[in-house]
């Protein structure tokens, strides 16, 4: 028997695919844009009872500042001057029919303004020529994200199905559910702060996060001005307060004369100096912790100011964010919408700031586990997400004491070609056992999908699948994929968070994934991986007699799934994935009946995978949620780590 990575050796000749994958959600197209091939490529709509609204918005810092002393030709590389993020919510469906869009409201593009220095901005990224960007995303540059810009924020109950699980399919968004026992008129929808990887931007995951808006969460995805994205534009406020001159002034930042001429910053990917392929399993010369210690200090300082933002709204002050939006007409990468047409009344008290979800991919997921980390500073946090994690990226500081260790529930989903990184495996499943220690035990799940690779966890996948399948040797569906990275999140918030949170998201379709039997990576056999060559771990997967499972991927699916059924076969929990840590029920109990009390919301009686601990309170209006002071941290002019 061979220990990992290869797996109990099995007899050659079996199964190259993911077998008796199910078939993904139903996604109904929603118009020509979505059903023609070219010339721009769709992404799926979202399989949630409720309809998703997005909006854009850019404000200048509270606590403008720049870290550490890195610097290029003369100027601060890491400098914090405004947030910008994209919201992701559920909207009305009284206000917007599937069969019938609204054409008066625009939909946000995918590869956002400026398109051509946007793919420039990636070809860059990959080590191209900037034009060659332009063909790269030809198609994708008429690609928008399947939600309406600036709809109302919903103000009824979902029914508790889904877009599969209805008979009516998309028709369910238009639909009304019943009232949960016990619950306000309204309903008030839990946070989610999303944090992209390395390469990523605020819309790369659109598809996750509005799958998460589509079944009542209020997403917050923040685009990260720290060098890890692409290519992103900074504003200025041409008048009044955080013109360029006062971010100077009060933040002790600095810009190039073009930037003060022309009214903004353009950020592109920043390299290691002397070290550009820093992120590669091979690389002898390791990570430049000097410089991602920086960029996730400016990361986790960009999610604070983003909180802080979110509590403007919650508080009812929308319209004074709305007058310091810097994505309206008039500045660089906007759109003329702007938030027009946003009633910010509608939006007071709607949403929970207490047990807030930290999630994220890769680089992202790192951030996500810092934030775990600093509960002090985070306090508002109360459970993370972390797809694919890159954990050579997570800082080089201690987690020695029991006050820096996680103390929250933890899901960590890996893809199938990360798994194969012995050590990023490693330090992945030490952030599970982490949580999960004495003296704040929390519960943690880890698991792999099987068939994906790294980027199956982004848009990327969805709209460039054959790329996938023909260079990355991804063999699961992508849509299935993204099914699974929902309804195991999904899933894991109906765990851990608290009843009147969970009760909103009663439509996702529970699979008992996080319930499956555990796969120690070790026992798993060796037939049932894609584990490719060393040179090539965590970039791809292999795919065994290759030439003729590209015949028809879809055919091979098909005709073994008419070969389970005419066996009476039914499908296996690790057929999809693999589950290596989970906690017992006993510990989610325990979990529960420890933050009983703790959210200032009333509760509400809901019928989860595992019971659920509240009171329900007097009707009337909930208490006034704890608003918390993000205060801003020491500075110093010095290298990180």
């Amino acid at each position: 028997m061979a220990r990992f990575p290869g797996g109990l050796q099995d007899a050659p000749g079996s199964s190259t695919h993911v077998p008796n994958a199910s078939k993904p959600k139903v996604r109904p197209p929603r118009g020509w844009r979505d059903q023609v091939v070219f010339p721009g490529r769709s992404l799926p709509t979202y399989t949630g009872p409720y309809s998703v609204g997005t909006a854009e918005i850019e404000v200048p810092a509270q606590h403008p500042r720049h870290f550490s002393h890195i610097k290029r030709e003369g100027r601060h590389v890491l400098q914090l001057e405004t947030v910008l993020m994209t919201l992701y919510y559920p909207t009305s469906h009284q206000d917007r029919n599937l069969s019938q869009p609204d054409t008066k409201l625009s939909r946000e593009l995918w590869l956002g303004r400026p398109r051509g220095k946007i793919a420039g901005g990636y070809a860059r990224f990959v080590g191209l020529p900037e034009w060659v960007g332009l063909g790269m995303f030809l198609p994708a540059m008429y690609t928008k994200l399947p939600a309406y810009r600036n709809a109302p924020l919903a103000s009824h109950w979902a029914p508790p199905m889904n877009t599969k699980t209805s008979a009516k399919g998309a028709w369910v968004k238009t639909e009304q559910g019943t009232r949960p026992e016990g619950a306000s008129e309204e309903p008030s929808f839990p946070l989610i702060l999303f944090s992209h990887g390395l390469g990523g931007m605020r819309t790369m995951y659109s598809s996750v996060c509005g799958e998460f808006a589509s079944y009542g969460f209020v997403v917050v995805a923040i685009e990260h001005r720290d060098g890890s994205g692409p290519r992103t534009y900074i504003n200025h406020r041409k008048s009044g307060h955080s013109t360029m001159t006062d971010m100077e002034k009060d933040g002790n930042l600095d810009h190039r004369p073009e930037e003060g001429k022309k009214g903004y910053d353009i950020i592109d990917y920043i390299f290691p100096k002397d070290n550009p392929f820093d992120t590669s399993p091979h690389n002898d010369k390791g990570v430049d912790h000097e410089l991602r210690d920086a960029q996730t200090e400016l990361r986790l300082a960009e999610l604070e100011e983003a909180y802080m933002v979110m509590q403007e709204i919650h508080a009812g002050h929308g319209d004074q964010v709305s007058d310091r939006n810097l994505r309206r007409a008039g500045y660089k990468a906007s759109s003329s919408h702007g938030l027009k047409g946003l009633d910010w009344s509608k939006w007071h008290r709607r949403f929970h700031l207490d047990h807030t979800t930290a999630c994220g991919h890769s680089f992202g997921a790192a951030t996500v586990v810092e934030m775990l980390r600093q509960k002090s500073r985070f306090p508002y946090i109360g459970q993370g997400i972390i797809y694919d994690i890159w954990g050579a990226g997570a800082s080089a500081h201690g987690k020695e004491d029991s006050v820096s260790r996680i103390q929250a529930p933890l899901l960590a989903i890996n893809s199938e070609a990360f798994t194969y990184w012995p050590s990023n495996f490693e330090f992945v499943s030490g952030l599970a056992h982490e949580a999960q220690a004495e003296p704040h035990p929390s519960p943690a799940w880890l698991l792999t999908l099987r068939g994906t690779v790294h980027v199956s966890q982004s848009d990327f996948s969805l709209l460039y699948r054959n790329v996938c399948s023909l260079f990355l040797k991804m063999v699961a569906d992508p849509q299935r994929a993204l099914d699974l990275n929902i309804n195991a999140s999904l899933e894991f918030l109906a765990h851990v968070l608290p009843a009147e949170l969970a009760q909103v998201s009663r439509a996702y379709q529970n699979e008992g994934l996080l319930e499956s039997e555990t796969a120690p990576l070790d026992r798993v056999p060796s037939s049932q991986m894609h584990r490719p060559s060393d040179k090539f771990i965590a970039m791809r997967l292999k795919i065994r007699h290759e030439w003729l499972y590209r015949l028809s991927p879809q055919l091979f699916a098909k005709l073994d799934r008419k070969k389970a059924r005419r066996e009476g076969r039914k499908a296996q929990s690790d057929d999809e994935i693999w589950l290596h840590v989970k906690p017992t029920k006993e510990a989610v109990e325990r979990h529960l009946q420890a933050n009983e009390g703790r959210s200032n919301n009333k509760k509400a009686k809901f019928e989860g995978a595992l019971p659920m601990t509240g009171n329900a309170e007097e009707d009337g209006e909930p208490a006034e949620e704890q608003k918390v002071t993000i205060e801003p941290r020491p500075v110093q002019d010095q290298a990180f780590g």
